[in-house]
């Protein structure tokens, strides 16, 4: 079975809410010999995509999207040998959905990437006001913010974000990564919002993050 097929299985668990399924499709994908890093760019990313376009339809429950977390953190454990992970070596970021914007997934799922690539995370959840971002990167030190958005509307919220950081005089100083599926379909909102840069998925977060921090420590 070809890695659409399997992400098409592992999307119809997330969907049903199927953990103890969606934890057999992995295993199975990953008895056939699927290297672990095309499991996740390939089965299930995909898969959070088709979930995104789901909740952006309102056609996923809060219930639904809590069990896709789940679900994607469990392949993420699988995927991801705990040996590789190491305790926070690169330093903090911050991570958030912003106000207004609930869909937990994509963010979550970038978390435990960023987490396992060696970044000490502060997430601070969904619908975060664009002044608490900025007061706790501030607080921890952190030179990247990643803000999630599911949706065109939530994600213009991330400007009010954008204009902070610069009346602060932290423009470049400061970085804001920005994700989402509407950044995928529309690669013109990353400048719209304000934006230093986005990733397509998970696995490019980190390589996003440490650009950013490299950048920030330049104009440092």
């Amino acid at each position: 079975m070809d890695s659409v097929s399997w992400s098409k299985r592992l999307f119809a668990a997330m969907v049903g809410a199927d953990r103890l399924g969606a934890t057999d499709i992995i295993d199975q994908v990953l008895a056939e010999g699927m290297d672990p890093h095309t499991v996740i760019s390939e089965v299930l990313d995909p898969a959070i995509v088709e979930l995104g376009r789901l909740w952006e339809g309102q056609e996923m429950s809060l219930s639904q999207n809590f069990v896709a977390s789940k679900i994607a953190e469990d392949t993420l454990l699988k995927c991801i040998p705990a040996g590789s992970q190491s305790q926070g070596t690169k330093g903090p970021v911050v991570i958030g959905n912003i106000e207004d914007d609930f869909h937990s997934l994509g963010r979550h799922t970038v978390g435990l990437f960023l987490n396992a690539a060696g970044w000490t995370v502060h997430d601070l959840g969904n619908d975060v006001p664009p002044e608490l971002f900025l007061e706790t990167a501030l607080k921890v030190g952190a030179s990247v913010i990643g803000v999630s958005a599911m949706m065109q509307t939530t994600a213009h919220n991330i400007l009010r974000l954008r204009h902070l950081i610069d009346d602060q005089g932290l423009a470049g100083k400061l970085k804001l990564a920005v994700g989402g599926a509407v950044f995928n379909w529309r690669p013109d909102l990353v400048a719209e919002v304000g934006g230093d840069g986005s990733a397509r998925n998970a696995i490019s977060a980190d390589g996003l993050f440490t650009r950013l921090d490299r950048e920030s420590r330049e104009v440092a």
